[in-house]
């Protein structure tokens, strides 16, 4: 029996914090310049393909890779490329950036129009060219989920609209502002792909999404609008692929290899939009909350804009900040810098001040086994924390470390404040680099 077909409700019951659910989204002033980093997917950084000087408009291509896991990169404004130099990401690394004042025009690149699409080939060469990416936060190129090895296996499309994370409301504007973008974009997937059914995944804590998706659909008989139980992590790929399908993903397997592929319902949107525009990804919608953030809004922002002016457009902070995140509080990543760009994969931007910021001291384990109990996938998340202390690398392989998805229930629920989700990221690259130097 699978760790999924053991307990399908494991979890932790983290308060939602939906603030801003009922705050339409709106555009922000033009700001004056963007930083748009070439570190915007998975896989290889794309290489700037323009120079100090040039003059770009929305849409111009800006970077690319020949990289099989990329997508390319295009100006969000009109202007003149002030500068292409690096950015210290959040994880310390370095990146390359282009820095490109806006001219307040923003005037479209010549021969931009809706791609010209007949064929599951056509399709995925259009998907790559638009940039697009997971927008749900993984940041997974899109063109490579919709090109699977076995593509006349696959017969399900998931839409993961669970937005399980506390605080963030953008997909569920996407849902209530942008519905006829997403049913087109699943209308292109069933088409180009080969889709025979659907099912859209949303928590319940969200009730008017489900009942307006399931009056947009009730007439098609291939969709289905599933109501998930709002009970964190809802909207991991493996849970969400289970709760809508009951088809498990066992460890090294993707989506794909049960017939599934799984794809964010802002991204399903995009794709939508995409094939009646031929716009490139050059703009994002993202939840800006906190208790540092005066006045809390779901922003529509180019790529690229400085997160000082989302907080500015948002009345500015009317707390000392203590700590951002890029990302909702369970797997969110904290940034160092207000100057920070906008990704493409950035939905949401929360800041708190010193009072909700607090980091506990840890104490030993009392041996109660509540992270195994709130874990999604059934780990042991204090056995791996052993056996990483001890560099046990068979005991790692034995307990399944690669199958964590640092999703902090563990850390959540423990009563000795142990940083559990911490442990199994280190015990993941102790794993990997075992593996490597073999």
């Amino acid at each position: 029996m699978s760790f999924l077909q053991q307990k399908t409700l494991s979890g932790a019951r983290v308060k939602h914090f939906k603030n801003t659910e009922n705050c339409a989204s709106v555009e922000i002033p033009l700001p004056k310049e963007v930083c748009i980093s070439m570190s915007q997917h998975m896989g290889p950084p794309c290489k700037p393909t323009v120079a100090k000087g040039d003059s770009v408009k929305v849409g111009t291509l800006i970077g690319d890779s020949d990289a099989f896991l990329s997508a390319p990169i295009h100006s969000s404004v009109s202007g003149t490329v002030k500068d292409v130099t690096e950015l210290v990401t959040s994880n310390g690394a370095r990146t390359q950036v282009v820095i490109i004042e806006t001219d307040g025009e923003q005037a479209v690149e010549e021969g931009i129009q809706p791609p010209v699409v007949s064929n599951h080939p056509e399709f995925v060469k259009a998907i790559r060219a638009s940039g697009l990416v997971g927008l749900g936060g993984a940041g997974f190129p899109t063109h490579i989920k919709m090109n699977p090895k076995n593509l006349s296996e696959v017969d399900t499309l998931v839409v993961n609209a669970a937005e399980c994370e506390p605080y963030i409301t953008s997909d569920y504007r996407t849902i209530v502002e942008r519905s006829q973008d997403i049913l087109d974009g699943i209308e292109a997937i069933k088409k180009y792909v080969g889709i025979s059914q659907v099912k859209i995944a949303v928590e319940n804590n969200k009730p008017q999404a489900i009942e307006l998706l399931r009056r947009l659909t009730a007439e098609d008989p291939s969709i289905e609008v599933c109501s998930l139980r709002s009970i964190y992590p809802k909207g991991a790929e493996k849970v969400t692929t289970y709760e809508t399908t009951g088809r498990v993903i066992q460890e090294g397997m993707l989506p794909s290899d049960v017939g599934v592929i799984v794809e964010n319902v802002t991204t399903t949107a995009f794709i939508g939009q995409y094939m009646r525009t031929g716009m490139p990804l050059v703009s994002k919608c993202l939840t800006v909350d906190g208790d540092a953030i005066a006045e809390p809004k779901n922003v529509i922002v180019p790529v690229g804009t400085h997160y000082a002016d989302l907080v500015a457009f948002c009345g500015g902070y009317k707390k000392p900040p203590k700590k951002m995140l890029m990302g909702g509080p369970m797997m969110g990543i904290a940034v160092f810098d207000d100057a920070y760009p906008v990704l493409k994969n950035n939905n949401a931007l929360l800041v708190f001040s010193a009072e909700k910021v607090y980091v506990s001291e840890e104490h030993a384990c009392i041996r109660c086994g509540r992270c195994m109990s709130a874990c999604p996938y059934q780990l042991m998340p204090r056995q791996i924390e052993v056996a990483a202390k001890n560099n046990d690398i068979e005991k790692l392989k034995k307990l399944k470390v690669m199958l964590c998805m640092e999703c902090g229930c563990c850390s959540y629920v423990c009563p000795a404040k142990r940083n559990l989700t911490f442990s199994n990221k280190l015990a993941k690259q102790q794993l990997r680099a075992a593996t490597a130097k073999k």
